[in-house]
């Protein structure tokens, strides 16, 4: 796959007052804590204190966030976690160009409940503008604080010294280091106001916006230590967990006589429907498993839909109807009304290495690495399951090859402190077997998005009414009774009662709000409480489908008013930064405008646009496919996307997150579907739960990146996937003729399209 990833600065000239909305340079004392509104002062009361900006307004101490050693050397402390998105590069460019040293003398701890700032999890394409914001005005403001205790010891004027590559120098060339200049905990002190910290500007950058290599990719290339499936802490023991066969299975009986005497076996644990077995090896532990598997007795019952009827039992159950807009405009003269319905089935995450955990329970303190998103809610879950207060409680995190959402980890975790609570001393690593990460994980929810709008006769949009339909899309651990092994002991703690996210985040209605121009608006979120398949976050939770949706539609309200689809969007669009991206798309990918969307040709293009959550990263992606209509298949030819970020402090980090969406998002339209019937998931292994694969991608990607000096960080993660999927389900439409309005678009489902 050839790749072109090309830099593409602000569009356009802006005036300092739209410098937030826009782009401009970043000066020193210019907060991006500034760019969000503040509510104002009620008439005569005392103006409210302005905010600390990012997860500074939960760790306030600057100390919380930078510490310097006597050697002048600097650690970094976050609570977000690196999952392959490049956070931990991105962090340690911004700490080292506000604190004006080299990127090689500082070290970055990710989130571990004993050392770091508790930031919830890292989710939502929310680490830099949370995390990253505060390391960037933490490091500034420690960075003033050294200059004026080094104005102090030299006898020199603070106005005069500045920082450079680790010291504080004078215009003579006396200097100091930071080293020296760190005693008396002169950082110990609480982050001031956004707006007082004089922040590098733009001009002055020399770590970001340029693109430094990924810190974590050298040892996932080179066989090194890189996941915590590497992770091999001395004295270690091995567990495997009997899994039911499904959902409500109960153990009725097991004779683990045999397995006990089995080699290496340390022990055979059962307690209620849990059932592990521990062992000296790994090897041991994966024989052992598979004979207790078979001495497991089970009843099984019928608990899930028939999946052939399963949308329209998701539109007939019990739900909560949660309007999130109701706006009343001009009636307007409508000449045209369409309606659709379209739907996206359970996706898996698709790890692909499955779920690991590794726990020690020694001296009454438990201690567990995993590679949770949320080690801190993690260790809330252990605590209560274990029976420990929760200082008593250790997770620390390490990478794991997989994850985007609320995948096995949480429940590895869980599994192997369980198991080393019961046997102390020993480390217990729980590594999970393919069929326990295909069964069990927690999927992403199925939808059916159901949506009509109307024309007036100008081709404009006059009404747009808009229903989704689906159960929980985050049931992550807050509790011990969100895990499995919470679930299954015998005093099992209670699933706590999937909610709804609030908008603006929001859950199955993420990205539910339209980013066009629309007097009339109607959106409600159909949110379905009784879960049948386990479900929780998956990268964007509802947006995929939601811009799936909203954008496939967009193309069939574009044939109908028999307009370009780059024409229509543009003239509904009101958002400056938004026009940006789709026009820089279109013209990047060369879009053949005017061409008869629906030609039936077999080579199509589309194009789709949204905005994550309507508050974070724009983006948009144009793709070419060629359909053959004799097999039904899609080939990716090409994706050219544009995406807005805000600042940027690593291009290529960015490029690779935008690309890594298209092609999950590609996976996902083309392939993913979780197979079940009434009892049973029968998605097992990779041949019943396909994804992309290398020689079926894109042969060329190219991701233009637009500056904004001076603005938020937006976050790019989870940007991508909607506008990527919609785009190539516009591009078979623009290929075959025919809408497809169902998920995945697999081989048999084009030829059925099309009337092969």
């Amino acid at each position: 796959m050839t790749k072109k990833t090309n830099a593409s600065k602000t569009p356009g000239a802006l005036s300092r007052r739209s410098l937030l909305a826009g782009g401009g340079a970043l000066v020193v004392g210019f907060s991006m804590a500034d760019a969000f509104a503040q509510a104002p002062s009620a008439p005569g009361a005392a103006p409210a204190a302005p905010p600390l900006p990012g997860a500074l307004r939960g760790a306030p101490m600057i100390d919380s966030w930078i510490r310097i050693d006597a050697a002048g050397k600097v650690t970094v402390f976050t609570g977000k976690v690196e999952i392959g998105q490049g956070i931990k590069t991105a962090l340690i460019q911004v700490a080292a160009e506000q604190l004006s040293v080299p990127v090689s003398s500082i070290t970055l701890v990710t989130a571990d409940t004993a050392r770091t700032p508790g930031e919830g999890y890292t989710a939502g394409s929310q680490s830099m503008q949370d995390s990253g914001t505060a390391i960037m005005h933490a490091s500034a403001q420690a960075r003033e604080i050294l200059i004026k205790v080094a104005a102090e010891k030299l006898g020199a004027d603070v106005a005069s010294l500045k920082a450079e590559g680790g010291s504080v120098v004078a215009p003579d060339g006396r200097k100091l280091g930071y080293g020296e200049l760190v005693a008396g905990d002169v950082l110990k002190v609480r982050a001031e106001p956004g707006a007082t910290s004089k922040l590098v500007r733009h001009a002055d950058y020399k770590v970001m916006g340029t693109s430094m290599p990924r810190v974590d990719i050298p040892a996932k290339v080179t066989g090194g230590a890189a996941f915590i499936q590497d992770f091999r802490p001395d004295g270690m023991l091995h567990a495997r967990v009997v899994r039911p066969p499904s959902y409500g299975a109960k153990l009725e009986s097991v004779d683990t006589a045999s397995i006990e005497k089995l080699p290496g076996v340390r022990s055979v644990i059962r307690d209620g429907n849990f059932l592990a077995v521990v062992t000296a090896r790994e090897f041991q532990a994966v024989k052992a498993m598979e004979k207790l598997a078979a001495a497991a007795k089970w009843s099984e019952r019928e608990t899930m839909p028939e999946q052939a009827s399963f949308y329209s039992w998701l539109k007939q159950q019990d739900k909560r109807a949660i309007t999130i807009r109701d706006d009343k405009g001009p009636a307007g003269q409508p000449v045209k009304t369409l309606e659709a319905e379209y739907h996206r089935p359970y996706h898996m995450h698709g790890s692909i290495g499955p779920a690991c955990g590794v726990a020690q329970f020694k001296d009454g303190e438990m201690t567990v690495w995993a590679c949770s998103q949320g080690m801190f809610p993690l260790r809330a879950a252990i605590a209560e399951l274990v029976k420990l207060p929760p200082p008593k409680v250790r997770c620390i995190h390490l990478e794991g090859p997989g994850c985007y959402g609320h995948n096995g980890a949480d429940d590895a975790a869980a599994d192997a402190a369980y198991i080393a609570f019961k046997l102390p001393g020993a480390p217990v690593r729980v590594q999970w077997m393919r069929h326990d990460e295909h069964l069990w994980e927690p999927y992403g929810a199925g939808m059916a998005m159901r949506v009509k709008a109307s024309l007036d006769s100008e081709g404009m949009l006059t009404g747009w009414d808009y229903d989704v339909f689906t159960d929980a899309h985050s049931t992550r651990p807050g509790g011990a009774g969100s895990t499995l092994v919470g679930q299954a002991i015998e005093n099992a703690f209670k699933l706590p009662p999937p909610q709804p996210i609030p908008q603006l985040n929001g859950s199955g209605d993420r990205n539910i709000i339209p980013p066009y121009k629309v007097a009339n608006l109607k959106l409600v979120h159909n949110f379905q409480p009784h879960m049948k398949l386990r479900v929780s976050a998956l990268r964007g939770l509802g947006a995929y489908s939601n811009v799936f949706a909203i954008e496939s539609f967009m193309d069939e309200l574009a044939a109908a008013a028999g307009a370009d689809p780059v024409a229509f969007r543009l003239k509904h669009l009101t958002d400056p930064r938004a026009i940006d991206v789709v026009k820089l798309t279109a013209d990047k990918f060369g879009w053949k405008a005017g061409a008869v969307t629906g030609a039936g040709v077999g080579r199509g293009q589309g194009i789709a646009y949204s905005r994550y959550k309507s508050t974070a990263g724009y983006c948009a992606v144009a793709v070419e496919v060629d359909v053959d209509r004799e097999t039904g298949r899609v080939r990716l030819i090409r994706a050219v996307s544009a995406a807005d970020s805000g600042t940027v402090v690593n291009p290529d980090g960015i490029k690779n997150q935008i690309e890594g969406g298209i092609i999950q998002a590609a996976s996902w339209t083309l392939h993913e579907a979780v197979q079940f019937d009434r009892t049973r998931v029968l998605s097992r292994d990779w041949s019943r739960y396909p994804i992309l694969r290398a020689n079926e991608t894109f042969e060329s990607v190219e991701i233009h990146v637009i500056d904004r000096p001076g603005t938020p960080f937006l976050g790019t993660g989870e940007s991508s996937q909607g506008p990527a999927g919609a785009a190539i389900a516009n591009a078979v439409f623009n290929a075959t003729g025919k809408r497809m309005r169902a998920l995945p678009y697999t081989p048999a489902r084009v030829k059925e399209a099309i009337g092969v």
